[in-house]
């Protein structure tokens, strides 16, 4: 028996270096990972150091199945936006539908890389990635591209969860948002479970 729990926690562990070696959305497949509750980085905590006000368009890249999207769209109201970006055209159609579901007919998708974004500069006032940055393979490029689509005085949000293989420690995302030219403006939560806000 103890030879299959160490073989298993082996394999475990495996599993989650090469997942940190080789960054990749999480699949749609496998959705019920980025569906399941997301404690310390709760819609509450979103809202606080979000401070969204109605208007406002706010781009959410890797929006998993709306977690956060369907909230964020109340937030801003209708004469706002809440555009949401993702490589992976399952996880798009399965936000929209849910918004749809909802009466929110406003939140628009579109499908790309984050590493490039199709977007004009400072066209937002908000970005949102929540479990995403670590998932990118070059995440410097998506915070260059990031700080280029907000407009001056815009607001990042990045929140991260230690456990997912892609973590992103705050003392390394503050290092590489500001060497796209992002400010660090505070923290709420602990470490292992964190948003951290940045202004262009």
């Amino acid at each position: 028996m103890k030879k299959l729990l160490a073989l298993g926690a082996g394999v475990v562990a495996g599993v989650a270096l090469w997942w940190r070696k080789n960054p990749s959305a999480c699949p749609y497949s496998q959705r019920f990972w980025v569906e399941a509750p997301h404690p310390l980085i709760t819609r509450d905590r979103l809202r606080e150091i979000l401070a969204a006000r109605p208007g406002e368009r706010i781009l959410e890249v890797g929006p998993g199945t709306g977690y956060y999207t369907l909230d964020m769209a109340g937030w801003v109201g209708d004469e706002g936006t809440v555009e949401i970006f993702d490589i992976q055209q399952e996880m798009l159609d399965h936000t929209i539908r849910r918004a749809r579901e909802r009466g929110l007919w406003n939140v628009s998708a579109t499908r790309g890389d984050a590493q490039d974004l199709p977007y004009d500069d400072s066209s937002f006032d908000a970005a949102i990635l929540i479990t995403v940055l670590g998932e990118i393979p070059d995440e410097d490029a998506a915070l260059r591209e990031v700080a280029r689509v907000l407009r001056p005085g815009g607001r990042l949000i990045v929140g991260e969860l230690f456990g997912d293989p892609h973590y992103v420690s705050p003392g390394a995302l503050q290092g590489r948002a500001e060497a796209a030219g992002l400010r660090f403006e505070r923290r709420t939560g602990p470490g292992f479970g964190y948003f951290a806000r940045f202004t262009a």
